[in-house]
């Protein structure tokens, strides 16, 4: 596989959910049956779970809250985990492409089921050799503040001269440059990944930093040091955007398998231990 581009994945990402609606309900699939329930899971006996490298705490070196899902999805459905985690594509169209409903022309994939799909209307409609379904999370983005150097937080007006993180090439980055016509781009300072920037931030080396609650949540724990802030931009979903899953258009049977699986997930609490485990707190869409 190519150089991973986590970075572009991310912008037109961000691109897509600034730009249109965030459609967060559940896409039921088509009422036909699949002639053949074992061709669904193309493995033979194994579920092929595609999920992304360098997207912690969701997944990054085969670990993190969507691996774990997969894993505990395969059992649900009595087969054994395959994972292949793959590097972003220029958008994710190509990820559609490669990891669910063709396979990379390097010979990688395709999955049976994709992990950490945006159940975005828009993206159904340039996709329709995939199904996508099942949300399990609505990531936001949020403000987490040194409770030192930012006492309080009445709103945006507060960062005035302070140092803020953002992770380059990611929603945050994109609203916190522009918040403003640009009024704080002097003050913010760009890192590779969100994880980088919280960990300056716990070191003292910035005030604030923007980033999604999930990339919050795992590095920074519940440290009251550190609290949490909701946050008001022009043109940042407030809802946030839901998380789900792909599969195959004719693969109807194992969608429908998939999704009874996570509701059983959801509904024993095993689905909210799997993000517990990373420090994220679930949130059902």
């Amino acid at each position: 596989m190519s150089k991973p581009s986590i970075s572009r994945r991310r912008a037109l990402r961000a691109c897509l959910l600034l730009g249109a609606g965030i459609a967060s309900q559940a896409i039921a699939p088509a009422a036909r049956a699949a002639a053949d329930p074992v061709a669904a899971t193309r493995g033979g006996g194994v579920l092929k779970v595609a999920v992304y490298n360098e997207l912690a705490p969701f997944s990054d070196n085969g670990q993190g809250i969507d691996a774990d899902l997969g894993a505990a999805l395969a059992a649900k459905l009595g087969l054994k985990l395959t994972l292949l985690p793959f590097s972003a594509g220029d958008d994710l169209n190509d990820d559609l492409r490669n990891m669910v409903w063709k396979g990379h022309y390097l010979g990688y994939g395709p999955a049976d089921v994709m992990l950490h799909v945006p159940v975005d209307r828009m993206l159904m409609n340039a996709n329709p050799q995939v199904t996508i379904f099942a949300p399990y999370h609505v990531e936001t983005v949020r403000l987490v503040r040194s409770a030192r150097s930012i006492p309080s937080y009445n709103g945006v007006d507060d960062l005035a001269g302070k140092r803020i993180g953002v992770e380059k090439v990611s929603i945050a980055g994109m609203v916190m440059l522009g918040e403003g016509g640009g009024r704080f781009r002097d003050q913010v300072h760009i890192f590779d990944t969100a994880a980088q920037a919280l960990e300056r931030l716990k070191a003292g080396q910035l005030d604030a930093v923007l980033a999604t609650r999930s990339e919050i949540e795992s590095v920074m724990r519940d440290d009251p040091a550190f609290p949490l802030q909701d946050v008001a931009f022009e043109r940042l979903p407030r809802a946030g955007w839901a998380i789900g899953m792909a599969v195959r258009k004719d693969d109807v049977d194992l969608a429908r398998r998939l999704q009874a699986a996570l509701n059983d997930m959801r509904a024993s609490g095993e689905l909210q231990a799997v993000f517990a485990k990373y420090g994220v707190q679930v949130v059902k869409p």
